[in-house]
């Protein structure tokens, strides 16, 4: 008698176990987005920053990030995270084709320039204008909006965790709003 299966409504997710194995063989593929509003004349007149608690139990500042699942593409994975940090109603502005604004590789070693203690990860890292209204939603605390001479400040890059100040910068700087 054979046993019938229902098929994993979600085959790119991996049981803690498995996350925690592959984690330690292969680089991981990530995408993170600062998002941001533009104004009339298409330029970055706010950087949104979340407020979250970081595996070490420390407040944080933080970006919008996440894994890309098996069979699922950058855009629709930058989509989905950027609906699952900011909300429903956030209506981010993904380019068809996106090119991301910089790429950042993450080491488990002290003093690498992207640390991760979890993992070796490869980041895809995108600035994404967001036109409607944000609703942090599963761990994020809050999201502040802040000028780009703000985000970029000591006191604001400080707060963020594993080399994602510079990211915040070198992302800016590839749209041309790095103060």
């Amino acid at each position: 008698m054979s046993s019938t299966r229902t098929p994993d409504p979600n085959p790119g997710w991996l049981s803690e176990e498995e996350l925690a194995d592959i984690r330690h063989r292969l680089p991981l593929l990530y995408v993170e987005a600062v998002p941001v509003r533009l104004d009339g004349a298409g330029n970055v007149s706010e950087v949104g920053l979340l407020l979250r608690v970081s595996s070490e139990g420390a407040i944080a500042r933080a970006l919008v990030a996440g894994r890309v699942m098996f069979g699922e593409t950058v855009r629709d994975a930058l989509f989905r995270h950027l609906e699952k940090d900011l909300g429903p109603m956030a209506f981010p502005q993904i380019p068809p084709t996106p090119q991301p604004a910089h790429i950042a590789e993450y080491f488990p070693f002290p003093g690498a320039k992207y640390q991760d203690s979890r993992q070796h990860a490869v980041s895809l890292v995108y600035v994404v204008p967001v036109t409607g209204t944000c609703d942090p939603r599963q761990d994020a605390l809050e999201l502040t909006w802040m000028s780009p001479e703000q985000a970029t400040s000591h006191e604001v890059l400080v707060e963020m965790e594993g080399g994602r100040g510079s990211l915040v910068k070198a992302a800016l700087a590839s749209v041309g709003a790095l103060p």
